[in-house]
């Protein structure tokens, strides 16, 4: 199975602009630049889209994980934060950190969090990044 993308891009790397484009339109010519990126500039980066994707891999992994279980999700709220960071040699994506929050009846702590960290650990996109990935998983009520 694979999945497209496109990006195009013009001029140098601070005055320049690009969009990103995936063949299902969810998005289509979507702007992106050095300030929205490095600064506060409106627009996305691939930090951001690495971090959505990485939050619904994870949350789509946990959900598998837990029917193999018998238990179904009330409610999977996954956010990412992507750290990008300078290196030898430029920038690298050092460090994604999750955290969770999850309503599911009939779990325990203890097979939430084993759940939650076999997750982390098999879902295709974390599989995917070189970098320190992190968990926080909390169980609601």
């Amino acid at each position: 199975m694979k999945r497209h993308a496109s990006a195009h891009w013009e001029g140098g790397l601070k005055d320049g602009k690009g969009t990103v484009s995936t063949d299902s339109g969810v998005l289509d010519k979507q702007q992106y630049s050095f300030g929205t990126r490095f600064e506060d500039g409106k627009g996305t980066n691939p930090e951001e889209l690495i971090g959505a994707a990485h939050a619904g891999c994870f949350s789509m992994a946990l959900s598998m994980i837990l029917g193999e279980e018998g238990l179904t999700a009330d409610s999977i709220d996954t956010k990412a934060d992507v750290s990008l960071e300078p290196v030898e040699g430029g920038f690298a994506i050092t460090a994604v950190h999750l955290t969770l929050e999850a309503s599911i009846p009939g779990a325990d702590k203890a097979s939430f969090e084993a759940a939650a960290e076999k997750a982390k650990q098999g879902c295709p996109v974390s599989k995917l990044l070189n970098a320190d990935i992190t968990l926080d998983a909390t169980l609601k009520g």
